[in-house]
């Protein structure tokens, strides 16, 4: 991968595993017909176009709740 980099990524992402994980969701959604949050892409796969889309600043890491439960607690 060669855009955008692993550097720039990280200033916007603490940790890898978030970065993977929140890319992989962005690009599962895209790929269920999710409007683009980007006017032009550099990548032609799902999971590059959202890598580019956390390097623009437009897809962050959502904030966890305390008192909320997600669906994955259940």
């Amino acid at each position: 991968m060669l855009y955008p980099s692993v550097d720039v990524l990280k200033t916007k992402i603490d940790s890898k595993y978030s970065l993977v994980s929140l890319a992989a969701k962005r690009a599962r959604s895209m790929q269920e017909g999710s409007p683009n949050l980007l006017m032009r892409y550099v990548s032609h796969k799902n999971v590059g176009k959202a890598l580019e889309e956390v390097a623009a600043g437009v897809l962050t890491k959502e904030e966890q709740d305390e008192t909320k439960i997600y669906e994955d607690e259940v």
